[in-house]
């Protein structure tokens, strides 16, 4: 199977001049991992960023940290999540931190300018300082020191790359994404913890896993694992990123159909459960789709995530309007005058 590495994925267009071009690289596969359709190069390999917190959460669920210290689905949503800093985020964050007995002195991540224009606004005006439980990765990092303490392992580093809870989560990453251990690489991500980096394919793999156990296809311990972290994230996917924001906007529309999480700089995935699959595969299975916009530009990977999802006929009219503002996303200057719009090609896909 061969793609045309050349091809431009979306452009922006002003007064029907092209200003911009964006390439980006696809792949959707079946529950087994088998490569359905592609665009340029499936197989790139990609720092996935916070596309993979499903896969750390899980790591920290096997610690048997959740039930230890009486974290809900809400919290785990939490844990899987780039949230927006918003009040409630902030609040679970620090619950958590109390269930743990721990405060946010112990995290290791920083505060930082939310991801959510109206609360950058509402911050400003209040000039509040972020401090570690406003990080858009609060979740994760509570989540990982339940999961060191668990482990009976010290606290005080457990964000370092030879930490042992570390070392358990690098290798539940790789076995979750039929990888070796040595076949992710690993870097450091924005927070401050490990963040992986691994063929496209195997990132739709690991949600087409997702979905396939919240269709309860498999009885283990591990599915079982990983039906909670889909029924999490669905269930309450304003707890994974915010109002406003593609992740909760995507998982309202579909309403527990499809779980989706975004990456920092351009990375998406999506797992969708067999019902709502049938019209992109002749399977009757799970699948998972990938996608990675080359130059991180977030708008134009939504628009190309929301492209894929309507060629691959997924989604009724309903659901899929409800991502119309990121879809074919206009382009105003200040005075609020249209000035151009960004549109995604018709053909992404090919077998």
């Amino acid at each position: 199977m061969t793609f045309d590495s050349s091809q431009t994925a979306a452009v922006v267009y002003r007064n029907g001049i092209v200003e911009s071009t964006h390439r980006a690289h696809i792949a959707v596969v079946n529950a087994s991992g088998r490569l359905l359709y592609g665009f340029n190069d499936p197989q790139r390999l990609t720092l996935v960023r916070s596309a993979a917190k499903p896969a750390q959460a899980l790591a920290v669920i096997e610690t048997g940290a959740l039930e230890h210290f009486g974290f809900d689905d809400g919290d785990l949503a939490l844990m899987c999540g780039s949230n927006s800093s918003e009040a409630r985020h902030i609040e679970r964050a620090r619950s958590m931190l109390a269930k743990v007995g721990a405060d946010e002195s112990a995290m290791r991540c920083g505060g930082h300018a939310p991801l959510s224009d109206a609360v950058w606004r509402d911050w400003i005006k209040r000039g509040f300082e972020p401090t570690p439980a406003c990080s858009n990765c609060s979740g994760k990092h509570v989540g990982m020191l339940a999961a060191a303490r668990m482990m009976g392992a010290p606290i005080d580093d457990y964000h370092a790359a030879g930490h042992p809870l570390q070392q358990r989560v690098k290798h539940t990453v790789a076995e979750i994404c039929d990888l070796p251990d040595d076949g992710v690489q690993w870097g450091i991500d924005g927070c401050n913890l490990p963040t992986p980096a691994f063929p496209l394919d195997r990132l739709a793999r690991l949600y087409a896993k997702l979905a396939q156990a919240a269709d309860g296809d498999a009885n283990d311990a591990r599915a079982e694992a990983l039906a909670r972290i889909y029924r999490a994230m669905t269930t309450h996917p304003e707890l994974v990123a915010g109002e406003q924001r593609f992740c909760t906007t995507l998982m309202r529309a579909f309403g527990g159909d499809l779980v989706g999480k975004v990456g920092a700089d351009g990375s998406y995935a999506i797992g969708v459960r067999k019902s709502e699959a049938s019209g992109a595969s002749s399977a009757d299975e799970a699948i998972g789709i990938a996608v990675k916009v080359e130059d991180g530009n977030l708008g134009a990977l939504y628009a190309v995530v929301a492209a894929v999802l309507r060629e691959l006929g997924i989604g009724t009219t309903e659901q899929l309007a409800a991502l119309r503002a990121f879809d074919r996303p206009p382009i105003r200057n200040t005075m609020g005058v249209e000035t151009g719009y960004l549109e995604v090609r018709g053909d992404l896909l090919k077998r």
